[in-house]
């Protein structure tokens, strides 16, 4: 048994013993502190008196030639008396202490509690602990030194060697302490330890591990603790179980944190190196790339795979020598693993001697180098499958230096292959959908605007980042009658393809709106009852699906009109952000407008602002996905807003470049509709108007002047057209509206004849039968001109007619 001494790191055989020294008549002349444990008295108590009293009952020891004469050893047992009565059976050795000249001067007694076996069973254990193949150990609270027997001095759990060795058990804190915690609080406690890996090993190895148990060691006799026994059990089969499942929980929460199918590719790589691995990539088909269907089932015959992520344990992402660059793609041949795995859908392990394995890193020079450079050795092959179909492939490998792949090794790659499988196939769903709804989207906006003279504009669209899904956003111009033109901007609460397709009803609705004409606070009304329509249709809903519900769909919407020739814009907003300002002198503000409610809530009116506009003027239409953010509010985004539109640009859309640079992240959170708008004005010299009264005789009159002012604008190819439409519109009005009457021309780029009356009665096309005298007028107007109609204003309506310009 070897002992090896706690304090002074001193290596020498030791026992507890309780020593006592003994003159030679018999006097106790010295008492240890061991005698005092065994025997409970204290050395005032005992020193001085005769070593007799000792004796139980006086008894003399029962040892043969036992005598306190003499110099020879002796030893022998006897019964002593504890200080409290009771029995205490003890050995006796004696050792005759010589002085100077030779001659004996008193005995040291080594008094020790025999075992209540005899000397062979005595032995026998002994032997036992010595010759373990448990490593067990004791130590000492007296002599602070360690007991271990040959298992635990071989070095495997609990010395490596030797206490001074830094990898020893003895050695470590954590150890020392728990072992004084047993010697202090007398509790049993466990005691978990592995072997420490080198630095330099590229993947760790199979990692040796034990569990030590440790229990407090007693004093039979006085109840006391005086040491701490151990037993080392080797749990590496445990720990590893362990290490893997650490791995696959990890695996849980760091593959797949976004739904992009690269970056879950790249996490699966960064997971498995250098853990499990010394390189890994991960090949996927080009249609999951794209969001497409994969192959249904296992792949067979050779399989063309992309390389979407690669990883080594020595240049980490950037592998400028792999057999296969990132984006690049790679035909495996049915005899190589990758291929194997995918026909099979099994995992599988592979190495150097494999002949498949051999043949196929030989049909590639970069293959080859790549084995003979890092002396790649063994690898592992396995299928990304995920709800049925196959994925990709991902491949781990183990170069020199690292041990090879195991059957554990094996379960566990496919464990993490198939959690990685389950992310890629979740964000290529996610890309599917979203191109899908980006496409329904783009499909619903304006891609070119209409040509119309009242205002310049510029336009951008950004859909939110991947993290986000498609938004509702969308932004309008809508060309009226009169040079008008409408400027529309509005959000459909939420994402997803139904904010799209809701986006979209919404967009065709305002169209629709503005065909008739209505003012902007009317147009919103009937908007918020078609909105409060939607939410209550359910129609298009399949069973349990829990997207809409009475009132749950929401926008807003803003809504301008401006007119060049008055130079106003009248505004309505529901719920939306209020546009900016930028005036010809350089100011720069917000719109100040009554906000009205979101469109859906019902109930409430919507209030118009009219604001007339220097031409010139810039105003500036957005989403709050431009200007709200997670560190600023609505505020602090319009006056961001107003900054950016205040900077000195050579255009429209280099503006909107600036003022998308200036307020946006890199990848937004919302979708950003920006709609700018430079207003022009139409001069005097491009309009005419005249009161007319309410006279049958008074046509003739307009007719002339009509002649007269196209002559005047070099118009006269189109006098005759134009002459007949204000003969029927003036007479129309004459006949069935009320005064007062007004004509007015205006010369764009085209020419809009106007009639207007008090009256609200729109006419409207009808078919004339043969001897009927009238109902032709409206019939000849719509097929001579190229477009008319009518539109309700404040104090009646006005018909309108509009017809191309003569060439030239």
């Amino acid at each position: 048994m070897a002992t090896y001494d706690q304090g002074d790191g001193h290596r020498g055989w030791s026992a507890e013993v309780a020593t006592v020294t003994v003159s030679m008549d018999g006097i106790v002349t010295g008492w240890s502190e061991g005698a005092r444990r065994l025997l409970g008295h204290r050395a005032p108590d005992v020193v001085g008196r005769a070593a007799a009293d000792l004796l139980l009952g006086r008894e003399a020891p029962q040892a043969a030639g036992f005598a306190l004469t003499g110099s020879q050893e002796w030893s022998g047992t006897a019964a002593l008396q504890h200080r409290d009565g009771h029995r205490v059976e003890v050995t006796l050795h004696a050792h005759p202490s010589l002085g100077g000249d030779g001659t004996p001067q008193g005995f040291v007694v080594a008094v020790t509690v025999p075992s209540a076996d005899s000397r062979p069973d005595r032995a026998m254990v002994e032997w036992a602990f010595a010759q373990s193949s448990i490593a067990l150990a004791a130590y000492s609270t007296a002599s602070r030194s360690w007991h271990l027997n040959a298992a635990a001095e071989r070095g495997e759990p609990i010395s490596d060697a030797g206490p001074e060795q830094p990898g020893s058990a003895l050695a470590e804190e954590g150890f020392l302490r728990c072992v004084g915690r047993v010697a202090d609080e007398a509790t049993p406690m466990r005691y978990e330890r592995s072997a420490p890996q080198p630095s330099s090993a590229p993947v760790p190895a199979r990692q040796p591990a034990w569990i030590i148990e440790l229990w407090p060691v007693r004093d039979p006799a006085s109840g006391e603790v005086v040491g701490v026994g151990t037993a080392a059990f080797d749990s590496s089969d445990q720990h590893s179980a362990r290490q893997r499942l650490a791995l696959l929980q990890e695996a849980g929460t760091s593959i797949g944190t976004t739904l992009n199918v690269t970056r879950t590719a790249k996490e699966l790589a960064a997971l498995a190196v250098p853990r499990l691995a010394d390189f890994a990539s991960v090949d996927l088909l080009d249609s999951v790339l794209r969001g497409e269907e994969p192959v249904p089932g296992p792949v067979d015959a050779t399989v063309v795979l992309r390389r979407v992520a690669h990883r080594s344990a020595t240049r980490g992402d950037v592998v400028p020598d792999a057999a296969v660059d990132l984006g690049e793609i790679d035909d495996y041949p049915p005899f190589s693993p990758p291929a194997r795995c995918l026909t099979s859908g099994r995992p599988l392990l592979s190495g150097a001697d494999d002949p498949d394995f051999v043949r196929w890193t030989a049909g590639r020079e970069s293959r080859t180098a790549a084995v003979e450079t890092y002396g790649i050795h063994s690898a592992i092959a396995t299928p990304l499958r995920a709800r049925g179909s196959t994925l990709g492939v991902a491949v781990f490998v183990r170069t020199e230096g690292s041990p090879p792949f195991e059957q554990d090794d094996l379960m566990l790659a496919e464990e993490l292959a198939g959690r990685a499988a389950v992310g890629v196939d979740n964000a290529r769903r996610y890309t599917r959908e979203r191109t899908n709804a980006l496409t329904l989207q783009r499909s619903l906006l304006p891609r070119d605007l209409p040509k119309q003279a009242a205002v310049e504009v510029a336009y951008r669209y950004l859909p939110a980042g991947r993290g986000a899904g498609v938004g509702g956003d969308w932004f309008d111009v809508v060309p009226l009658s009169g040079t008008r033109v409408a400027l529309v901007v509005g959000d459909v609460v939420g994402h997803g393809i139904h904010a799209s397709a809701t986006m979209g009803r919404l967009r065709t609705a305002v169209r629709t709106l503005a065909d008739v004409d209505l003012p902007p606070d009317e147009l919103l009304t009937h908007l918020d009852d078609l909105v409060i329509h939607l939410s209550t249709d359910r129609e298009d809903i399949s069973p349990g699906e829990s997207y809409v519900a009475s009132g749950e769909i929401g926008a807003t919407c803003l809504y301008a009109v401006y007119d060049p020739v008055s130079r106003i814009c009248t505004f309505a907003s529901a719920g939306h952000v209020p546009p900016a300002v930028l005036l010809p002198d350089g100011t720069v503000s917000v719109v100040r407008l009554t906000p009205g409610p979101l469109l859906g809530v019902g109930g409430l009116p919507f209030e118009a602002t009219e604001l007339e506009l220097p031409e010139g003027s810039l105003l500036a239409f957005c989403t709050d996905g431009l200007i709200e953010a997670r560190d600023r509010d609505v505020g602090l985004g319009l006056e961001r807003l107003c900054e950016a539109l205040a900077a000195p640009v050579p255009s429209l859309e280099v503006t909107c470049d600036t003022i998308l640079k200036a307020l946006l992240p890199e990848s937004p959170a919302d979708d950003v509709a920006l709609l700018l708008a430079r207003t022009r004005a139409l001069h005097a010299d491009q309009v005419a108007a005249w009161s007319l009264p309410s006279d049958p005789a008074i046509v003739a009159d307009a007719r002339a002047q009509t002649s007269r002012q196209l002559a005047a604008w070099g118009l006269e190819d189109a006098a005759f057209v134009t002459e007949l439409v204000v003969s029927e519109l003036v007479t129309n009005a004459i006949r069935y509206g009320a005064v007062p009457i007004g004509l007015r021309l205006i010369r764009d780029r085209t020419l809009i004849c106007e009639v207007s009356d008090a009256s609200n009665t729109a006419p409207h096309l009808r078919r004339a039968r043969t001897y009927d005298e009238g109902g032709r007028g409206l019939h000849m107007v719509a097929q001579l001109t190229q477009g008319w109609g009518t539109r309700q204003t404040s104090v009646g309506k006005t018909i309108w007619a509009e017809q191309t310009l003569p060439a030239g």
